[in-house]
Formats: structure tokens, C-alpha cells, sequence
């Protein structure tokens, strides 16, 4: 469980936080196999027996104080009572993860027998569009074939199918059979019969280990819809015009039921996969793609607002439906066409799952994404709960969870890997704050500095740290642990085969320190945490209110910070509403942790996450780019916004491991290979100066080669490489990344020569807003 907070020091009190400019949050990213720092957790057993607060009901952990009889809450400072076997439990402390570690990993006790626990297997549906291409469909064949390499034996898959009738195959038999059932055209129509009429959901669910060759056979005989039966089973003349054919929403809503019914007996974790081809455009869930293109510029509406929002809650509702039975909803979008994954989004993200665009088949990364989604460990069923000691609270809560109805800051994640973030802003829930806290703090430092006995101050010492600042990170969740890795005490006859599903509980316990005065505040922050919590916060602007709205709130903000760091640092001052100082320092030059947000910011507007509609940016595009960036760790994410630029003397040998994006760090630099991180995008140029003897592309035992190779394998989704020669090759796709000497279109702010053109606007702003 990774934790990064965006200031380590955390702010005395409302008015300080306000006036500092930054935000105050956190983000989790609650399955990651070690914490910021590198470290595991301690595993442990019996999470159940592990004391709770009375009050809040926070967890026992290293920071409580403990007695022989009684333990104190460092959250709430609630004296709690010890049982007698918790007693007995801690007179050995040594044995206890809970008493060694403030990060813990520990097992619970799995309701239902263990035959039970042990017959829940994993399972996985795709549901593919058969109103497609056929280069659409072999695509959609390779991912599957990928994604069947990739399932651990003794996974359930099946495989359906929709377009105006949804197919369920069964391939457990000799030779693949599939059953069709007709869609109704009616936006409110349900299927006429229910899929467990037509077909038992276990003869549909198959053993992979045993079916993989029939499996694969069934994908073969997966053909396009042609438009005649598409018009006819629509109830269309054969001389009709083609309206519709894709039934997704009714597909989905089939398929969902079809699972949950037995969620609980049957598998452990069900994942949909939904191959898409276009916008869902008949029976219930059918969008309308006519409110993109021309009409809204006509009718003089904000179509960066307008295009932004769902236009139908199907999906939203269907994501509780989702949630509720169990089941985990990838989409994986192919297609250049208007398919508003605006509407379609909340289906996955809100049940745990992913959203995946890609523009055209020819040089799409789906077969490498599906293989290494399911290569990796994830968790399912998981609750995620934060809890703070009493002087703050959360606020806002930002990730693709399900908020609980019932209780505050709690959310249910379906299916979390160990990529998977979530964010949080806090708030005082006093005016107070840590004030007394700090008072306490300082008159220890005064203590000591007298030369006081240090005994005497031992219980001092004791109060202040269990006054400090205190987040605790409870996760629950539950892993398919296969036959290999089963306990090796259990009988292997008894296990052989099957798969055992394991409960934990990861609690992380965190202390943190607070800031004196606003100089130790400021070099404190985490410039990337402080970038996560941005885009969370710009993406809901943009949401709600626009993505004009969206930019002015991150400039605004900029401003803000830059104007009370000035104040701060004493650099500016004013006498009589004028400046007596002409010389703004908008560089941060006195705060190395607060240099790297003014080029943040900037490549932020320059993203097409804030782009405007008319620069060219398609809505699909940008709803897709939301959803990645509102689940990736703040390190990738930083990738995302201000590529990484390094540059090579030769394939083997790095000259420089960090550029920043503009022409002139090119020129300046001599180097002849430059090597461009995106995240999503990895490109290698040749400098059209480099030596003609230099190889390339990169041999595959080279320096280069090894880097790219490393940051592929630890990505979240494969990232495309191109290979580009200066001189020869069109340089576009490169050259379209260095930002710092491009305008900020479409700003609205007066901006004419990049980076350095923007640094004198937020000069001139700061100005304004300091008069």
C-alpha cells in the first residue's frame, strides 16, 4: 500500500492551509505490493482478533498507547479495554504483526466451509460486438487468445456475442453450438426469454484448463452482422434503411443478471470484457451520437460542456447493477467513430474495471493489454476505509470505486490491481487545527533547550505523539490463491485442481508531522502528489461546469500559490497599493519542491485533457484520458502531463537523464539519440546531425533497449514504441511533445512564445491579484 500526501508537514490550521495555495490530501494506492518507500508489510493472522475503538473504530497499531490492561486510540485518544486472549497475544509482542509493523497485512476467516471456499473459482465473459469489421473481429480474437494464455487453470470462461440478437456459446461439447435470442428495438424492451432458459449458466461457463482448443474454435467462427440481417431482425423492409444494430445496453444488462444469479456458488470473481466497435444504437441503452458534430455549433452551445456529461443514466444504474451482483466490466472501445464513452464510462469505472480506446486495428496494443491485465495479481470484493484522528477529516474522495450508501468514506472497489489509485483532499473540523498540538510541541523544544531532566519529559513526549496528526488506511479484500500456492500442511489430493479464495485485511497506520511556519510547509510538498490531486479536481470542473471552467480554476490556482509564496519569502512587498518591487520570483527559486508546478500547470493546459473542443480534441479521447488519469499513481501520471525527456551518446551509454520538453534543450544538449517517456507513448529520435554509424533502430542488447523494455513490463497498459530518424522520417509525432516553445491555444490568456510567454502572464496575474 502505497501512501503519498501532497505536504509530508501537514498545515497548523484552516487559515494556514487556505493561505499556503496547495491542496491538503492524499493518494492510496492500496494494493501495491510495498509502500512508497520500498517496503513490505508485515503478515500476520487472526485480523479478526485485532482490537478496534470503541469510538471511531479505528484499528490497534504501533502508535497506541498500550498497558498491561488497556490500550489508547491514536486516532481518537479513546482508553479501550484488552481481553484477556488480546492480553495474552501481546504478552508476546515479537509474534504479533500488529506490534512490529504500522503497515499489515493479516488473514481473516472466510465465511462457508472450506469445500466451499474451495469449488469458487474465476470467471471471465467476453461479450463481442458483432456489429463490426472483420479486422475489428480479428483483433477481438487475438486479445481473447492472449487473454486465454494469460487465465490460471481452473478459471470459468464464456463467450457471448451481441449485435440485434445476443449469442451465448456453449463450446463444452464436441463441436461449438451458439443460441441467439432476439433484442427488442424498444429503448425500454428486455430480452423475451431469460438466458438461464436458454442455456444453463454452468454449460455456459467453461473449464479453460479442458475447453481452451474448443474455445478457440468458437472464436473462429465469429463473422460480421451483415446489414440484411441486421434490417430484417430489426423489423426492417429489405429495402429499409439500416438504423441500428448494436444492442449493447440490453447485452450487458442480460449478461449481468445472467451472473449474478448465482454469485456466491459459482465463481469467485466474474469479469465481463466488452469488445466495442461503435456507439450502442438499439434496444434499451441506445445512445444518440447526433449531439456531436455540427448541430450543437448551431444551436450555440458549449459543446465542451455538452459532450462532457452522460446523456442517459442506463449506464450509471447498470454499474449498481454491476456492483450489487458481483461483476467486473472492462470496455475495450475499437473505433475512430463517436461512441460517447461519457454515458458508457460508469459501467466500468464505477464497477472496478478499465475503459480502453484505441483509434484503429492496425497498430492497436489490445492483444498486449488483455495479457497483461490478467497477468497481474489483483483483488476483488475489497472495502477500502480511511480513517483520521479527530482534528481533520476527509473531504472529497476521487477513483473509480462505488461509494457505500450508508457510511461515510467507505468505498467498494470489485476488482483492484496493484496499479489502481485513489485520491483525498482534507479539511479541519475545527478553526483550531493542530494549534495546540504545535503549542505542545514548541514548548518541549523549550523544555529541552533548558536542560530539563529528559525523564521528566517523557510523558510530555508521549501526549505529543499521540496528539499528532494520525490517517489510517484499512483495505479488505479477497485473492484466488491457485493449487500451487496453497498452504503446503494441506492435503494435495484435497487441493489439487482447485482454488482457494483468501480474506485479508491491509491496515497502513501514518504519522505525520506539522509545519511551523509556511517556509517548512512549502518544503515539504510532493509536487507529483500535488499533481494528482489537480487533474482529480480539474477533470470534476471540467465535468460540471466545462473545460474553460476547468482551465481558469488550475490557472487561478497557479496564481494563488505564486502570490502567497512571493508574500511569504518577503520577496515582494507593497507600500500605498503600488509594488516596490518590480522582480516576481514565479520559478519557486527559493523552494526547490515548488519549482516543478509552474511547468506542470503549463503542460496541463497544453493536455488534451483541457484542450478545447475546436483545437481538435474528440470527446472519446477525452473521457478516455480522464479515466487513465484518474487511476494512475502520481509517478505515472507525471509521465502523462510533462513526458520524460533523456537523452544517449550511443545506444549504450545515457548523456543526460533529464531534458526539458523544448527545441533548444535539443540543440543545446549535442546529444545524437533522444528517448521520450509519454507513459502511453515511448519514442526514440535520431537527431538528424547523429553519426550514420550509429545503429538504428537500438540493437536489443543495448542500454536503450533495456530501459524501454524495463518501463514496458512495469506499466499499466503497453505503451506504443516508434522509432523516429531526423532527417528522414516525419519528426511530427516527437516534435508534437515539446511544449515549453508551443502556445497555450485557446486560454484565453495572452500567451504567443510557450513556457516562458506563460511564466510573464502568471507574472502579470500575480500582480493584479496582489494589489
Amino acid at each position: 500500500m502505497a501512501v503519498r500526501a501532497t505536504v509530508s508537514r501537514f498545515p497548523q490550521n484552516e487559515d494556514v492551509q487556505e493561505s499556503s495555495g496547495l491542496p491538503w490530501g492524499v493518494t492510496v494506492t492500496p494494493f501495491a505490493s510495498k509502500d512508497e518507500n520500498g517496503l513490505s508489510p508485515v503478515y500476520g493472522s487472526d485480523g479478526d482478533l485485532l482490537p478496534r475503538c470503541e469510538n471511531c473504530y479505528g484499528y490497534f497499531n504501533t502508535y497506541c498507547g498500550i498497558d498491561q490492561w488497556a490500550w489508547n486510540c491514536s486516532l481518537c485518544g479513546t482508553l479501550n479495554g484488552l481481553t484477556s486472549q488480546a492480553i495474552s497475544r501481546y504478552s508476546r509482542p515479537q509474534s504479533c504483526a500488529e506490534m512490529m509493523s504500522s503497515f499489515i497485512d493479516l488473514e481473516l476467516p472466510m465465511e462457508g466451509s472450506e469445500e466451499e471456499m474451495m469449488q469458487a473459482r474465476p470467471v471471465y465473459v467476453a461479450a463481442v460486438d458483432l456489429s463490426s469489421s472483420e479486422d475489428f473481429l480479428e483483433l477481438t480474437k487475438s486479445a481473447l487468445q492472449a487473454a486465454l494464455e494469460a487465465l490460471a487453470p481452473g478459471s470459468l470462461f464464456g463467450l457471448a456475442t451481441f449485435s440485434h440478437k445476443m449469442g451465448l456459446y456453449d463450446v463444452q461439447g464436441p463441436i461449438p453450438v451458439v443460441k441467439n435470442i432476439f433484442i427488442s428495438p424498444d429503448t425500454e424492451g428486455t430480452l423475451p426469454i431469460e438466458p438461464e432458459d436458454v442455456m444453463p449458466l454452468l454449460q455456459f461457463l467453461a473449464p479453460v484448463e479442458t475447453c481452451k482448443d474448443r474455445i478457440t474454435a468458437a472464436l473462429d467462427t465469429l463473422r460480421p452482422t451483415t446489414s440484411w440481417e441486421r434490417t430484417t431482425g430489426a423489423g426492417q423492409g429489405l429495402e429499409g434503411v439500416v438504423m441500428g444494430g448494436r444492442g449493447f445496453g440490453v447485452a450487458m444488462e442480460t449478461l449481468l443478471k445472467y451472473l449474478g444469479s448465482e454469485y456466491g456458488n459459482t465463481f469467485a470473481l466474474a469479469r465481463v470484457f466488452a469488445f466495442l466497435s461503435g456507439p450502442p444504437d438499439y434496444g434499451a441503452g441506445q445512445l444518440d451520437t447526433r449531439r456531436y458534430g455540427e448541430q450543437y455549433a448551431s444551436k450555440g452551445e458549449d459543446a465542451d460542456k455538452a459532450l462532457l456529461p452522460e446523456q442517459t443514466p442506463f449506464y450509471k444504474d447498470l454499474a449498481a447493477v454491476a456492483v450489487q451482483a458481483g461483476v467486473c466490466v472492462d470496455i475495450f472501445a475499437v473505433t475512430n467513430e463517436y461512441t460517447d464513452l461519457a454515458s458508457l464510462k460508469f459501467l466500468s469505472i464505477e464497477s472496478g474495471g478499465s475503459l480502453f480506446l484505441y483509434s484503429n486495428t492496425d497498430d492497436s496494443t489490445l492483444p498486449q493489454d488483455m495479457y497483461q491485465m490478467l497477468s497481474r495479481p489483483y483483488a476483488f470484493g475489497c472495502i477500502l476505509r480511511l480513517r483520521t484522528s479527530s482534528e481533520f477529516k476527509p473531504g472529497h474522495s476521487y477513483g473509480h470505486f462505488f461509494p457505500d450508501p450508508q457510511y461515510e468514506n467507505v468505498q467498494h472497489i470489485i476488482c483492484c490491481d496493484s496499479f489502481a489509485t485513489y485520491a483525498y483532499d482534507f479539511d479541519f473540523t475545527s478553526a483550531t487545527g493542530f494549534s495546540s498540538v504545535l503549542d505542545l510541541a514548541i514548548s518541549l523544544d523549550i523544555f529541552f533547550t533548558q536542560n530539563c531532566i529528559f525523564s521528566c519529559a517523557n510523558k510530555d513526549l508521549d501526549m505529543y505523539a499521540s496528539e499528532q496528526p494520525v490517517l489510517q488506511i484499512a483495505f479488505q479484500y479477497t485473492v484466488v490463491v491457485p493449487p500451487e500456492e496453497l498452504s503446503a500442511s494441506r492435503l494435495v489430493s484435497a487441493s489439487r485442481g482447485k482454488h482457494m479464495l483468501k480474506r485479508r485485511l491491509r491496515i497502513r497506520t501514518l504519522l505525520f508531522g506539522i509545519a511551523r511556519n509556511m517556509n517548512e510547509l512549502y518544503d515539504s510538498v510532493d509536487p507529483e502528489a500535488v499533481l494528482s490531486l489537480l487533474v482529480h479536481k480539474v477533470i470534476l470542473a471540467s465535468l460540471e461546469q466545462g473545460v474553460r471552467e476547468g482551465r481558469m480554476l488550475l490557472h487561478d490556482w497557479l496564481v494563488i500559490l505564486t502570490a502567497q509564496y512571493n508574500d511569504v519569502s518577503k520577496i515582494v512587498q507593497f507600500k500605498n497599493g503600488g509594488s516596490i518591487a518590480s522582480q516576481l520570483d514565479v520559478a519557486f527559486s527559493q523552494c526547490p519542491q515548488l519549482q516543478p508546478l509552474p511547468r506542470l500547470v503549463f503542460a496541463l493546459l497544453r493536455n488534451p485533457l483541457l484542450r478545447f473542443h475546436e483545437e481538435g480534441v474528440h470527446p472519446d479521447y477525452r473521457i478516455y484520458l480522464q479515466c487513465l488519469c484518474s487511476a494512475l499513481e502520481p509517478g505515472s501520471l507525471h509521465r502523462v502531463i510533462y513526458p520524460a525527456l533523456m537523452s544517449y551518446s550511443t545506444p549504450d551509454k545515457q548523456a543526460y537523464p533529464r531534458h526539458s520538453l523544448s527545441r533548444a534543450a535539443l540543440i543545446t544538449s549535442g546529444s545524437p539519440i533522444f528517448f521520450l517517456d509519454a507513459f502511453t507513448t515511448l519514442i526514440v529520435f535520431y537527431s538528424s546531425t547523429a553519426d550514420p554509424a550509429l545503429p538504428f533502430p537500438p540493437p536489443q542488447d543495448c542500454l536503450l533497449r533495456s530501459t524501454i523494455n524495463k518501463l514496458k513490463q512495469e506499466r499499466s497498459i503497453t505503451p506504443k514504441l516508434i522509432f523516429i530518424r531526423g532527417g528522414q522520417d516525419g519528426a511530427s509525432a516527437f516534435e508534437n511533445y515539446l511544449i515549453e516553445e508551443q502556445d497555450v491555444d485557446g486560454s484565453g490568456f495572452t500567451s504567443v512564445m510557450g513556457f516562458v510567454s506563460f511564466l510573464e502572464d502568471v507574472t502579470q496575474s500575480v500582480m493584479e491579484y496582489m494589489k
